[in-house]
């Protein structure tokens, strides 16, 4: 593919909502495992040529969660400068998936942090509504509809995105999410198919994806070919549902895509982020060619670009010092440790001859002998920090 198109970047994404929350909070609790899954992490993508990472914590909650998930992120970007600066490899990219809702975001995402030290932000706009609630609402609702309550009225793509830039994300650094499938309910009364209805459960499992409450839209399309199915543009949601019978599903299709690019050109974001490829219509079963989700985002985002510029944590002063005084030079891959002599609380890490710098925790300088972060009064060199903190 990068053959095909010499522009492409390929990143691993890392995490999900299967690998849940347990493993990332396992990883930051102790610093030197934390740092052997970066250094591990920069070998790896390397040597299949990725070009970055895509970190997806779903999700930190709480203080510990927010400052262990900010921990992990800036020295992600620490290294993956370091390495940069200490090779002739191009700048590997960081970017992390976050989720919509308010709470989420206020229990465990610092928002300027995060800004602060990733390329770019995947928004996950979906499940907004979805099974696990006792009434209809749609998967991906644009704006919201003009009786909604308060509460409701945030669970838009248009009130998540913004409330991101509102707590401190740049626009450019946004990529909206775009589903490429629905969320179904089975109606408790089959005559009562507008948003807000009770619903018993999620709908029938599609006979491909195999899970309640889900289609994907080439599955879709034949929920549609159904007898008496009825498909509705609701006009203040800017998305289509369809119903037939007691199931019911909100999706979305070439014209709200359409519609959300267009919204997200007129707001200058970044651009978008699609969950998932597999799930658009990728055989042309449909009936307008493969790939049509896909196909009329890409369309409509012909000529629009958003610069992505990305100012590292390292002044320039710092960078020049660093390929002044290279520290690796050990071709065999070994690993060793070396104290900044310009800062104490700062060292070096060599990973073979790749460099990376790091910083210890407040109140904590380098301990070249033990290769530990460790007290002031314990590193003779550093005496003169006895003073600082211990707490």
């Amino acid at each position: 593919m990068k053959e095909q198109n010499p522009k492409l970047k390929v990143l691993l994404a890392v995490g999900g909502w299967a690998f849940g929350s347990e493993p990332f909070k396992a990883l930051t609790s102790n610093t030197f495992r934390m740092n052997g899954f970066i250094y591990d992490a920069i070998e790896f993508l390397r040597r299949y040529n990725f070009d970055g990472l895509d970190v997806d914590w779903e999700y930190p909650k709480g203080p510990d969660d927010k400052a262990a998930f900010i921990s992990l992120i800036k020295e992600l970007r620490l290294a993956f400068e370091g390495e940069h600066k200490s090779s002739d490899n191009a700048k590997l990219l960081l970017s992390a998936a976050v989720p919509v809702s308010s709470e989420a975001i206020d229990s465990g995402y610092d928002v300027p942090e995060l800004a602060k030290y990733v390329d770019y932000i995947n928004l996950m706009a979906y499940d907004f509504h979805g099974q696990w609630e006792d009434q209809v609402g749609h998967n991906s609702p644009l704006f919201p509809l003009d009786s909604a309550s308060d509460y409701e009225k945030k669970l838009t793509v248009d009130y998540a995105a913004k409330e991101w830039v509102r707590r401190g994300a740049p626009l450019e650094k946004i990529l909206v999410g775009m589903p490429m499938y629905g969320r179904t309910f089975t109606l408790k009364d089959s005559n009562k198919f507008d948003v807000g209805a009770e619903v018993e459960s999620g709908g029938t499992p599609g006979r491909y994806t195999g899970e309640e409450g889900f289609l994907s839209y080439y599955e879709i399309c034949d929920f549609l070919q159904e007898p008496n199915t009825t498909l509705v543009w609701d006009n203040e949601q800017q998305v289509p549902f369809a119903y037939h019978g007691n199931q019911w599903v909100g999706f979305d299709d070439e014209r709200s895509l359409r519609t959300k690019v267009n919204w997200l050109k007129t707001e200058g974001f970044g651009g978008i982020m699609i969950w998932s490829v597999d799930l658009d219509d990728f055989r042309g079963h449909c009936g307008t060619g493969k790939y049509p989700l896909l196909k009329s985002m890409l369309k409509e985002l012909e000529g629009y670009s958003v610069p992505l510029v990305y100012k590292g944590p390292y002044d320039n002063k710092e960078n020049e010092k660093v390929k002044e005084k290279p520290l690796c030079n050990d071709d065999e891959g070994q690993v060793s440790f070396h104290r900044d002599k310009n800062d104490c609380s700062m060292y070096f890490v060599c990973q073979g001859p790749v460099q990376h710098h790091k910083t210890c925790p407040d109140g904590l300088v380098f301990n070249e002998n033990e290769n530990v972060c460790d007290w002031p009064s314990a590193v003779e060199a550093c005496s003169s920090l006895v003073g600082a903190s211990k707490n």
